[in-house]
């Protein structure tokens, strides 16, 4: 059974709200203490656009939600925590308040990291009467979708305590990138910072405007970025004489009087009118929850072609959907008749010329549905390394009705039936309370390396031959062992006299 942990969080506006979401999605309880008055409304917009967002990047069942509870006081909150988030103001002055009230009322055991951007761990805990388990875990906006997150510890700190962080975050989804050394601004808000300056430069220079100089990122650097990083990106460029080619290139630009870093222009009531007003130009169009989604449904896509290329944070997209997969196992749902293993959100690129979702999308979806069947028996990847899968040798598809994008579609799966070599399933795609399609499906276990049928291996052949036994109680679906039906042929043309 996969352990239901306690999270608390003390801060719930956009980086506390992101984590509060992370959290209760992955199936932990959360604990919340923010006095700000509109604190239930702003969390729960940011779960809504969590979950949203969650539903189009997992193929499959969502584990229960845990529970989310609302504290008037902070102590109340992180009692009997496992982790705390504290997310409040970028101030030291209240960050050494509240951290100092965390460590005093949390458990012995509990983990407490601070969202900081900008503070070191020493800095954190020259505040703290009791800094041991305090250290920084700095996220990336929004929370609930990016999965870096930054660990730094200081001296004060336990050892083993950024360990034992990254092991819970992985369970939440989230790469726990250990800091070597405290710094100011850590790793990445160090580089930010770099191109914010330039590009604050650029806008009061005159030179470009803020819709220029993100067309410059999101149309260029920023798509190589996104999936290479920097040094990547240029070992590339450097061609087959690799890094020290391109350095022996380049570096010399390195002192040309390019870029203003180590100056700042100053931050005038013009300067900061005239970004505003280019911003709110540039994105006039759409209001703040539209880029939201906008962002998030962008991100998303991101997330899956390097989930399909196991690749950057694909990977951690990857794993999260395995541990995710292990919690719906271990949730008593994962038991009913018939099984309800996997479920999809329908993306517009999904839809053909007539604005529904085209004819192969549903074999894909039963595809995927039978894959995840296969996952929850033990055909896992250590199964089929060592020379074992099934080959599907028949496939019946009934189009009963039209989906239309972003749809959310559940796929029930019977076990139709099971003998030493083959299995027959049926599965069922519903929307909502839609029966969309059906289909039936006769898979072969085969041995790959020999290339020929074989027994389905033990244990897999008892969970199949279980499951196979439940299911027959149930009344053999409408669809089960059907064809299409026939239609008379015309007449053979007479041949042609010559």
């Amino acid at each position: 059974m996969t352990e239901r942990l306690k999270m608390a969080a003390v801060g719930g506006g956009v980086i506390g709200g992101g984590w509060i979401a992370r959290f209760l999605l992955s199936g932990h309880d959360v604990a919340v203490f923010d006095p700000h008055p509109d604190a239930r409304r702003i969390i729960g917009d940011v779960i809504a656009g969590a979950e949203r967002a969650w539903h189009r990047l997992f193929d499959q069942p969502l584990p229960p939600r845990g529970t989310l509870t609302f504290h008037d006081g902070l102590e109340a909150a992180v009692a009997g925590a496992d982790w705390v988030q504290e997310s409040v103001p970028e101030t030291l002055e209240i960050k050494h308040a509240v951290l100092s009230a965390i460590a005093g009322a949390a458990p012995a055991h509990a983990l407490i990291g601070s969202s900081t951007s900008g503070f070191k761990p020493s800095d954190l805990h020259a505040g703290i009467a009791k800094p041991a388990r305090v250290f920084v875990a700095h996220p990336f906006n929004p929370v609930y979708l990016l999965p870096l997150v930054e660990l730094v510890a200081g001296p004060a700190n336990d050892d083993g305590i950024l360990e034992d962080a990254e092991r819970v975050l992985a369970r939440v989804g989230m790469k726990g990138l250990k800091v070597r050394a405290e710094i100011d601004a850590h790793i990445a808000d160090r580089l930010l910072e770099a191109v914010w300056r330039e590009g604050l430069w650029l806008v009061n220079d005159g030179i470009a405007t803020t819709a220029e100089i993100d067309d410059a990122i999101r149309y260029g650097f920023g798509l190589r970025w996104a999936q290479m990083g920097l040094f990547e990106t240029y070992r590339i460029a450097g061609g087959e004489a690799g890094m020290t080619h391109f350095i022996e290139q380049f570096g010399p630009a390195l002192k040309w009087p390019w870029t203003k870093l180590m100056d700042v222009p100053e931050l005038t009531p013009e300067l900061a009118a005239e970004i505003g007003r280019q911003s709110d130009e540039q994105s006039g169009l759409h209001d703040l929850r539209t880029l939201e989604r906008i962002r998030d449904d962008n991100l998303v896509g991101f997330l899956r072609v390097l989930r399909e290329n196991d690749w950057g944070a694909g990977q951690s997209v990857a794993e999260m959907s395995e541990t995710l997969r292990g919690v719906v196992d271990d949730a008593p749902r994962a038991d009913t008749t018939p099984l309800r293993l996997h479920e999809v959100t329908v993306p517009q690129s999904w839809l053909d010329y007539n604005g529904h979702m085209t004819e192969h999308r549903y074999l894909q979806v039963m595809g995927d549905a039978t894959d995840a069947f296969l996952a929850h028996v033990g055909m896992d990847a250590g199964y089929r390394a060592a020379g074992r899968s099934v080959y599907t040798v028949e496939t019946h598809i009934r189009h009963l009705d039209e989906v239309a994008g972003d749809a959310r579609l559940a796929v029930e799966t019977l076990v139709l039936g099971a003998d030493a070599k083959r299995l027959r399933l049926f599965h069922r795609i519903l929307d909502g309370e839609r029966v969309v399609a059906t289909g039936e499906h006769m898979l072969m276990h085969v041995d790959t390396a020999a290339g020929r049928a074989s027994p389905f291996d033990a244990p897999l052949s008892d969970r199949i031959a279980a499951l196979a036994a439940r299911h027959s109680a149930e009344p053999l679906p409408d669809g089960a062992g059907g064809a299409i039906r026939a239609i008379a042929r015309a007449p053979a043309a007479a041949e042609a006299r010559g």
